[in-house]
């Protein structure tokens, strides 16, 4: 008999062969199914089976009944004929302009659950295009445009000047300095000095940049600081008194208005962020793909852009 590879006894020819004999319970049903002559049929059964060193069928009875291997190859099998017949959509819909996989660089302080439902509305068009997400935080958040890591970048400075990288007003955010009432300043009357604040520990986000220090905002010279991974964590630290910072009003406020957090005004006056959001130009001649343009579309909507900066669920 002649021998055929592993891979070739895989071809999706053989596994709908298998699949029929399975469903029909018999070698020569499949046969009659297939259009075939049963000696045929159980010839390519068998190379099948002398191919993967294994039988798939318990021939001990009238029917073919499969054995636990055949199984599982049939239920694998079918997952892989499907990602098969999802693969030849894709690249019928990439070819199309839909982009392989789009990924979209989010800064910490903007609201994650406005992003998810981004990403959910995205999906039901039914676009070819995988999504990815990347969490970054202050100067990470451009860099991961610019070295090419991310497609779109949520959350950059709106004073980003940089050369085929094109920024559009996401909006403002507003900043307030929270303390926990336990909190020695939460007692402090009156607003709060530089002097007041730099004798106490402060709570920062670290830079995800992986070039050089990154940047750090609102610490004063001398001040011991907590640096922590992601808003969040500054928000649970500071909940614990561990330590001072500003956080956006949109994430603070349940926490302000529970008693959790006390806000405290500062002799500098109150603190607003301007943020944008930002794309690489596509090169001369070059189509924007369709899925950035999908996101880019979304992101001119005075709502979304309100709610990705105030919207903390």
């Amino acid at each position: 008999m002649a021998q055929i590879d592993t891979r070739a006894a895989l071809s999706p020819d053989n596994l709908a062969l298998l699949m029929a004999v399975a469903q029909c319970g018999s070698m020569a049903g499949a046969a009659r199914q297939m259009g075939l002559v049963p000696s045929a049929l159980t010839y390519r059964v068998r190379q099948i089976e002398d191919a993967l060193d294994v039988l798939l069928f318990d021939r001990r009875s009238r029917k073919a009944v499969l054995t636990p291997a055949g199984a599982e190859l049939l239920r694998s099998g079918a997952q892989w004929l499907d990602q098969i017949d999802a693969l030849a959509q894709r690249v019928k819909r990439v070819a199309t302009g839909w982009e392989a996989q789009l990924t979209v660089a989010v800064d910490a302080v903007l609201a994650p659950s406005v992003v998810l439902d981004l990403c959910q509305d995205f999906f039901q068009t039914g676009a070819p295009t995988r999504l990815r997400w990347r969490a970054e935080t202050l100067s990470g958040t451009l860099e991961a445009l610019q070295g090419g890591a991310a497609d779109l970048a949520l959350g950059v400075a709106t004073d980003a000047a940089v050369a085929d990288i094109q920024t559009a007003p996401l909006g403002t955010l507003r900043m307030v300095f929270a303390v926990a009432p336990h909190h020695p300043l939460a007692q402090h009357s009156g607003p709060l000095q530089d002097s007041d604040v730099r004798a106490h520990r402060a709570v920062a986000v670290a830079d995800s940049t992986q070039r050089g220090r990154g940047v750090t905002h609102n610490l004063l010279p001398g001040q011991d600081v907590l640096t922590v991974p992601s808003m969040q964590h500054k928000m649970q630290a500071q909940l614990r008194g561990m330590g001072v910072g500003f956080l956006p009003q949109p994430l603070a406020q349940p926490h302000i208005d529970a008693g959790r957090l006390v806000v405290k005004p500062m002799a500098s006056g109150p603190r607003q962020v301007p943020v944008a959001y930002a794309w690489r130009r596509p090169a001369a001649n070059a189509p924007m793909g369709q899925a950035l343009r999908w996101w880019l579309d979304r992101l001119e909507h005075p709502n979304t852009r309100l709610a990705l900066l105030d919207r903390h669920d």
